[in-house]
């Protein structure tokens, strides 16, 4: 009993993002810039959208609830990772695993359908715009918005015990930089196969459901670019809309292949830098894609540094 308790509840060692590369600290120096720069420019889009009054509309007010996200998603894997590296120790507690995989689980999920349920607002934007005031009103902002984190959540309440609670007694070693599940189970020396097999299944749903929601939205939304007739309108919506799609392909395709992809076409190096990709690119590549492609994003951030200038003289 004593060595199963120990076998379960001991610390793992995260063999980390570093460890096979030739310069780590040239890595080190890159993902600290990354994972500033991100964190600095999600917090900017919240502010922008918070302050300026022409981004007080749905569209916006789901974009600071994806910076919001993108915020915490970063947070709960870089900081551990890169304090790791400059003090030398790579271990983690049971309990810092479990509430990290919880997290990570639940935000990633969150996302997933806040990207879906965002797809909605894009729709109703083009395709019925006299109706977009009542369609998309603050209690259905609210409504998506809740719906998002209650779908992350449950997909972190659901895996996470059934992850934690198999027996880990082959080596503590996690060849990944965080607890994600796939490095996990690969460390039990109980057969997790159906147990794999149902999560894939879980996966493939989380996946399908919002890519569903995406697919029908937007194949409402190209007929109706298609039959306007104002060239500037059609530009418009092909720019709002492109924007989107862009992060979604990123997010929702490094994710398919982590989760949908057999194991066999992967290895452990893939799946980090994979990782890598969507849990410390990603939130940095989401406000410049809307911000850089925006005019009313640059326009606010415009008016934000001409105030500051002018109160600075």
């Amino acid at each position: 009993m004593e060595w199963s308790n120990y076998s379960m509840y001991a610390d793992f060692v995260l063999l980390g993002l570093f460890s096979n590369t030739r310069f780590p600290w040239l890595l080190f120096a890159l993902i600290v810039l990354v994972f500033v720069i991100s964190v600095a420019s999600n917090t900017m889009m919240i502010i922008l959208i918070h302050l300026d009054s022409r981004l007080h509309t749905p569209m916006y007010f789901l974009l600071s609830q994806l910076s919001i996200m993108d915020i915490l998603y970063i947070s709960t894997i870089v900081p551990k990772m890169l304090v790791d590296q400059m003090v030398d120790q790579r271990a983690i507690s049971f309990a810092g695993c479990t509430a990290q995989h919880f997290l990570y689980l639940t935000l990633a999920g969150a996302e997933f359908f806040l990207l879906g349920l965002m797809s909605y607002d894009r729709y109703v934007a083009i395709c019925n715009p006299l109706r977009y005031p009542v369609l998309m009103n603050r209690k259905v902002c609210l409504l998506i918005v809740m719906a998002a984190w209650l779908g992350g959540s449950i997909d972190g309440f659901l895996l996470t015990p059934v992850t934690m609670q198999f027996p880990f007694c082959a080596s503590r070693e996690i060849n990944h930089f965080f607890c994600e599940v796939p490095a996990l189970l690969k460390l039990s020396c109980m057969d997790t196969s159906a147990y794999e097999t149902a999560m894939y299944v879980c996966c493939i749903m989380m996946l399908l459901i919002p890519f569903s929601v995406i697919s029908a939205s937007y194949t409402r939304i190209l007929i109706t670019v298609y039959r306007m007739n104002e060239a500037e309108g059609r530009k418009k919506a092909v720019a709002t809309c492109s924007s989107h799609m862009v992060v979604v392909s990123l997010f929702y395709g490094a994710a398919m292949y982590t989760y949908v992809l057999p194991h066999s076409y992967h290895t452990p190096e893939q799946d980090k830098a994979v990782s890598a990709f969507y849990t410390i690119l990603t939130p940095l590549l989401n406000p410049l894609i809307y911000s850089l492609r925006n005019k009313d994003v640059t326009g606010a951030l415009q008016k934000v540094l001409g105030r500051c200038s002018s109160s600075g003289r």
